[in-house]
């Protein structure tokens, strides 16, 4: 009976110091989101007006003056909320630099020196991709959007009726979060396909014959995820068929420098084996 508790106590410290570490990095990570979350909220107000710069972008392509451009709120809370979102948001991607750090050093020990070199590299990739593709989002394709829904409107001119378009803050914020959000992770392609095909769990051919799956489906998940107009729908899928082409072109090389890598080590054990 002894011995069964010992080896009990003996392969439950590691997962004792696991859950451990653990804490330790949500810690960490959770008070770099709540400091970040503080100092964004306090510019609430400053964030959400640069978050708004895209909008007046629109109205000036759309013939009006981007000075008048307005937004509105129909509840009480509803700006307060907003800014919470803003700040939530803001936080988010300010901390991530921590929160994915602890993640890596979580993580880290468990892997091989190679691997560790091999993992480095994504870690730094992927927020890079995701800040390109929250780029696109608030230079070019919100403006976009912005400038199709407001060019519906009508003046009031020659016996119309004048339709003016006053987004609320909140629907607003929740369009350009939905946008950015959406670039951002498929702007992660590369990184995850490469990954994928380090561990060969995809490969080049894989990956080539299945293209035209690959089309449809960007189509399919850009009209799911994005406001039901052809400008956001269509600018979401070309990219993503884009970065496809790139993932191919990724799981290619990273098959090259295996086969290299495989041919340079039977050639090293041939070589041991006749000497």
């Amino acid at each position: 009976m002894n011995k069964i508790d010992d080896d009990i106590d003996k392969s439950s410290a590691p997962l004792i110091d696991h859950l451990i570490e653990l804490r330790r990095r949500l810690i960490w990570a959770l008070v770099a989101f709540f400091i970040a979350f503080l100092g964004c909220f306090h510019y609430g107000k400053q964030l959400f007006n640069l978050l708004v710069i895209p909008y007046q972008w629109a109205v000036g392509w759309a013939g009006f003056d981007p000075a008048k451009a307005q937004l509105i709120y129909t509840a009480p809370q509803e700006f307060f909320f907003t800014q919470v979102k803003v700040a939530m948001f803001g936080g988010l991607v300010l901390a991530f630099p921590v929160i994915a750090s602890q993640i890596y050093k979580f993580v880290a020990p468990g892997l091989y020196r190679n691997e560790r070199m091999a993992f480095l590299p994504f870690l730094i990739a992927s927020p890079i991709l995701f800040l390109l593709g929250g780029a696109l989002v608030y230079f070019f394709f919100t403006p976009m959007v912005m400038w199709f829904f407001l060019a519906m409107q009508q003046q009031g001119v020659a016996g119309e009726v004048q339709i003016s378009l006053l987004p609320k803050v909140s629907e607003y914020l929740s369009l350009i979060m939905t946008l950015i959000f959406a670039f951002g992770l498929v702007f992660q392609l590369p990184v995850v396909t490469t990954l994928l095909a380090r561990v060969g769990l995809v490969g080049y051919e894989g990956l080539k014959s299945k293209r035209k799956y690959a089309i449809v489906i960007a189509f399919i998940v850009a009209a799911v995820i994005t406001p039901p107009d052809p400008v956001s729908q269509i600018g979401l899928a070309l990219p993503t068929i884009i970065l496809y082409e790139i993932s191919i072109w990724m799981a290619r090389l990273v098959e090259k420098k295996r086969a290299a890598a495989d041919a340079e080590a039977q050639s090293e054990s041939s070589e041991i084996s006749s000497s």
